[in-house]
């Protein structure tokens, strides 16, 4: 067992989304993306079987999707759907969100 406080261990950067690894096995990956106001993580997809899920921990921004659509994503929010999906985040506030892969690419 471990425990990581990702509030705590989890970066902020200026250019850039901070980045920590939560966890990386072959069942599964966590992992906690930082932005700032205004930072984006593109729309991609992954072009394998599994599922992921968006947890939004802190901040608002948005989930974004294919074709230029938007859904809200403020604290407490999941978001889940096939890893092939077309998936990215738009921090609208400093925001902290924890994705989990299920199986890792």
């Amino acid at each position: 067992m471990k425990i990581i406080n990702v509030l705590d261990e989890g970066p902020f950067k200026d250019t850039g989304h901070g980045t920590l690894w939560v966890h990386d096995s072959a069942n599964f990956r966590i992992v906690n993306f930082n932005f700032r106001a205004g930072q984006t993580l593109p729309v991609h997809s992954h072009d394998v079987d599994g599922e992921l899920s968006i947890v939004v921990l802190e901040g608002q921004g948005e989930f974004l999707g294919a074709d230029g659509a938007t859904l809200p994503a403020r604290a407490g929010d999941v978001l889940t759907c096939p890893i092939a999906t077309p998936h990215g985040i738009r921090a609208i506030t400093d925001m902290r969100v924890l994705v989990t892969i299920a199986p890792p690419p």
